[in-house]
């Protein structure tokens, strides 16, 4: 079995520590929110130890924080790769599709020159990140784009195929454009055999209306991840209810700790001693082998040329906490490395 990287295909057997939703580069503005007043002036100038504390808090209120495509997120997205592979990872895998603005060419470099495999998505993002020509399109164009571009290659460089559809991105309620994507998406996954992933909103309600969706068109759930379960399902029942369909349950923003959640101001953002905890509750119930962990980084402060904690924070800083808390090195070994080598592979 193999699996799709930017620079061709390799045996899944040679993927080591996966890290399976990350971003090298995006552009979405709807990350920019605008600032309470009486720290804007910290936000309004690039990160410093002088503001990196504003920042942390606000982390979508600092311009220069969510620009996460120049030169500057370029050269530290770099260093950080690097110290991942130094520190035990093998493979990342990029989540930014269309509506994203995915970097390709960054992607290609990032892996030639770390010697991590990187792997790239296809697919839409949310309404809210396309163009209104995109939205537009009919769940025929859909599919054609995204099956040739885990087929045949990407329609912006055809020498890199795609490794996944994802992330696959929907609102609350669900638009029609996204569920068209939702439709697409089982249709290719039903022919190719591929792995996806879903970015769902953060109403709990969410993971269960997409795969109803995905599976009435002939999805399967088998390779298929949910994201952000951690901001999205905060009651274990719910979670439990979730992991019965069988869908590979992800806990994603690992490392993104704080006391105001700027995108959904009426929830708490969870700490990573919670995160462990609802893995910790999967693993009881027999659910180990549906669990996948990454940190989703998409803006520079959690980079660590900004300060922040980086990629290799699950390996270094997260993992260490797991086994105090009683998982075996069996099942961290299967999350890490299992569980996503699992999903992404597709039949040669």
């Amino acid at each position: 079995m193999s699996v799709e990287t930017v620079l061709g295909p390799i045996a899944s057997s040679k993927l080591g520590k996966v890290l399976t939703h990350e971003h090298f580069s995006i552009k979405y503005d709807r990350f920019n929110i605008k600032a309470p007043e009486v720290v804007k002036s910290y936000l309004d100038q690039p990160i410093s130890m002088g503001n990196l504390g504003f920042v942390r808090q606000y982390p979508y209120s600092c311009p220069y924080n969510v620009t996460f495509n120049d030169e500057d997120s370029n050269v530290a997205v770099m260093k950080d790769v690097s110290l991942f592979k130094q520190f035990g990872g093998g493979t990342i895998v990029e989540n930014s599709c269309h509506g994203l603005h995915r970097d390709l060419k960054l992607l290609k470099k990032v892996s030639l020159e770390t010697g991590v495999n990187v792997i790239v998505g296809t697919g839409f993002y949310v309404k809210y990140a396309q163009s209104d020509s995109t939205l537009k399109m009919k769940t025929e164009e859909i599919h054609d784009l995204i099956y040739q571009e885990i087929n045949s290659g990407c329609v912006d460089d055809n020498t890199i195929k795609c490794g996944f559809i994802g992330e696959v991105g929907s609102s609350w309620p669900i638009s029609d454009f996204e569920k068209r994507v939702i439709v697409a998406t089982a249709q290719v996954q039903a022919a190719l055999k591929c792995p996806v992933t879903f970015h769902p909103d953060r109403n709990p309600k969410a993971p269960f209306e997409i795969i109803r969706i995905f599976l009435e068109a002939g999805g399967k759930v088998d390779k298929t991840v949910m994201s952000h379960l951690d901001r999205t399902l905060h009651k274990n029942e719910d979670l439990l209810e979730f992991a019965g369909l069988k869908t590979y349950c992800q806990f994603d923003l690992f490392g993104n700790e704080c006391s105001f959640y700027q995108l959904a101001p009426e929830q708490d953002m969870p700490s990573d001693g919670q995160r462990i905890n609802k893995v910790m509750a999967l693993i009881e119930e027999g659910r180990g082998d549906r669990i996948l962990l990454s940190h989703d980084i998409h803006t520079k402060h959690r980079l660590v040329s900004f300060g922040g904690h980086g990629y290799a924070h699950i390996l270094n800083n997260v993992v260490p906490k797991m086994k105090i808390r009683g998982i075996s090195q069996e099942m961290i070994d299967n999350i890490l490395m299992e569980n996503p080598k699992r999903w992404l592979e597709m039949p040669n």
